[in-house]
């Protein structure tokens, strides 16, 4: 997928690959490609909120949806812009608990609009917390 990251900031994270190795045989993004996009750049946006706080902890995907509202032709680019009040939230129920749910969207656009949006739902699981299956 040749993956990387474009930009990091505290509010957005903005990850990219780029159309050619990530096209269908349509001459557009494959809707897998896209979809791992999101979750990765979700996923990522999860780590970096863990990492800003000096927290640590396993991140898991619980549940993906995503939307393809058009075509993306060109180099695919993900946001994922977080509400920082809920992470701080969310990472709180971490401290306490050992475990925090968090939700998380992100968009690829195509020609100024978004072409595909995806909604995440993202578990974080402290490092020091007990596992209950063991």
């Amino acid at each position: 997928m040749a993956v990387e990251i474009a930009s990091c900031t505290r509010a957005e994270l903005v990850v990219r690959a780029p159309a050619t190795p990530n096209r269908n045989l349509h001459g557009t993004a494959f809707a897998g490609s896209l979809f791992s996009l999101c979750a990765l750049t979700c996923w990522g946006a999860v780590w970096l909120s863990l990492e800003q706080r000096g927290l640590a902890g396993a991140i898991v995907l619980a549940d993906g949806r995503i939307r393809f509202r058009r075509a993306v032709r060109d180099e695919l680019l993900c946001r994922c812009r977080p509400d920082l009040a809920a992470i701080d939230q969310a990472l709180a129920a971490l401290a306490a608990t050992g475990r925090a749910s968090l939700s998380l969207t992100c968009t690829i656009d195509q020609d100024g609009k978004h072409a595909v949006t995806f909604d995440g739902e993202y578990v974080a699981h402290s490092r020091e917390a007990p596992n209950p299956r063991a």
